[in-house]
């Protein structure tokens, strides 16, 4: 008989539920994923998939919009307001504007954080709205 292998913590950890509390395990580790997956050693502030991927033309930037969009898609799932969605679609939307410049939209990357803003969005939403998945961290 096959022994089952054992999950990673980090994939244990995240469900596909659809309850507010998985939801929100789900865009926390995409934004983490995608904005602060380790830190760059001469400047020594945390950088993601965003600024990495963002590096090759064309291709990096669609690859992180469609992970951006990703994130939009599951507040849609959440039931947010067509102001919220619009504000992260604009987010999303600037990201990638600005990201097909080459070299001026690798050095937005590093700065305008759009994964983080939306982030920001929907844990408004999250804790005004389904007060009992938040999480408290400590």
């Amino acid at each position: 008989m096959a022994r089952p292998t054992p999950m990673p913590p980090a994939a244990a950890r995240l469900s596909l539920g659809t309850d507010p509390a998985a939801v929100r395990a789900r865009i926390e580790a995409m934004e983490a994923l995608l904005e602060r997956s380790f830190v760059l050693p001469v400047v020594n502030r945390p950088v993601g998939l965003d600024f990495v991927v963002g590096l090759v033309p064309v291709l990096g930037d669609l690859v992180t919009t469609a992970m951006g969009a990703w994130i939009v898609w599951e507040a849609r799932n959440l039931g947010m307001s067509r102001w919220q969605l619009a504000r992260m679609a604009a987010n999303v939307g600037f990201d990638t504007a600005i990201g097909a410049l080459p070299l001026v939209g690798d050095a937005a990357d590093f700065f305008f954080r759009s994964n983080t803003r939306n982030l920001r969005i929907i844990r408004k939403h999250l804790d005004r709205h389904h007060p009992a998945g938040v999480v408290v961290s400590g």
